[in-house]
């Protein structure tokens, strides 16, 4: 990861960004901890660390989807310095008022993921989920063990689908994503392709040992899903129970940012973080270009220092 420098209002006044609600990389950074090692540089997103947490920002009112808070103080590291804060919150939906759901998990049973933290970790985090499922919802299941392939998920889903209801296929796998499609490319079209079909795609992480973290993260950008690293049990419960209408209903697409900056009251700032979510200016208004998902409920923050 580059980290982002400072650029110069008088040059670039617009900062444009696409939204990041994923947070595997603070359970990932945990387990780490937990293990007394040191995570991988590149394994650390600032912005999904920020973004692990909850913040209790006002809530929108009316027909609003969202409602953004703005606010400034010094900055932490360097008192000569602002900080600058942009709060989102989405809309909240009781869970027997979201839409149904029509749930593919596509659980990844090969030799590799035997284990305590990796396959029967799946197995009790899908029961915490089926358990808080209401009687309109579906749930499929398809596994593989390195040749049953994703198509075989979204062939499922586009059976059971829901025109009205929340569409999505949860991946579970340690990492070694061996769908049934022969290369990363060829997987990241599929899932691009499929979800302008209505059908979206999850990512839940599991496993102590080789769990490919930025292949995660690539496939749930592509699939307009979430990103989860599931280190524990507690963990599988605040994504799939404590977060279900976050994770699993949509309630704004292809969210992004755009922050003018004034020059006579900011020479120069630097987004913290979010690196793999920078967005030419002119991708704003441009609806062709895919950007980050706001579930129900879900909170985002992002940080600026000025």
């Amino acid at each position: 990861i580059q980290e982002n420098g400072f650029k110069s209002v008088a040059d670039t006044p617009l900062s444009t960004f696409s939204i990041d609600v994923d947070a595997a990389s603070y359970s990932n950074m945990r387990r780490f901890i937990n293990k007394g090692e040191l995570p991988a540089v590149d394994a650390i997103r600032t912005e999904e660390l920020v973004n692990y947490f909850s913040y209790d920002y006002a809530k929108p009112t009316g027909s609003d989807p969202v409602k953004i808070t703005m606010e400034a103080g010094v900055c932490p590291w360097n008192a000569d310095h602002r900080l600058v804060r942009i709060g989102l919150k989405a809309r909240e939906i009781p869970t027997d008022k979201l839409p149904e759901s029509n749930l593919v998990f596509l659980i990844d049973v090969s030799g590799s993921m035997w284990g305590p933290t990796r396959l029967d970790l799946v197995k009790s985090s899908l029961k915490l989920l089926v358990n808080n499922l209401r009687e309109k919802d579906k749930v499929a299941i398809v596994v593989y063990a390195g040749n049953a392939s994703v198509q075989l998920a979204y062939k499922v889903a586009k059976q059971n689908f829901l025109p009205k209801g929340n569409n999505r296929i949860i991946l579970c796998s340690d990492g070694d994503f061996n769908v049934g499609v022969s290369s990363v490319e060829g997987l990241e079209q599929l899932i691009e392709k499929e979800r302008k079909s209505g059908v979206f795609l999850s990512v839940l992480g599991y496993g102590m040992g080789n769990y490919k973290d930025n292949k995660g993260q690539a496939l749930a950008e592509k699939g307009n899903g979430n990103h989860a690293y599931i280190d524990n049990l507690q963990e599988a419960n605040r994504v799939l129970v404590g977060e279900f209408g976050a994770t699993l209903h949509t309630v704004a697409k292809d969210v992004k940012l755009q922050v003018e900056f004034n020059p006579a009251q900011v020479q120069a700032y630097r987004l913290v973080g979010c690196e793999s979510r920078l967005l030419k200016d002119e991708d704003f208004n441009n609806d062709a270009k895919d950007a980050g998902e706001l579930g129900a409920g879900h909170t985002v923050t992002a940080f600026y220092e000025v």
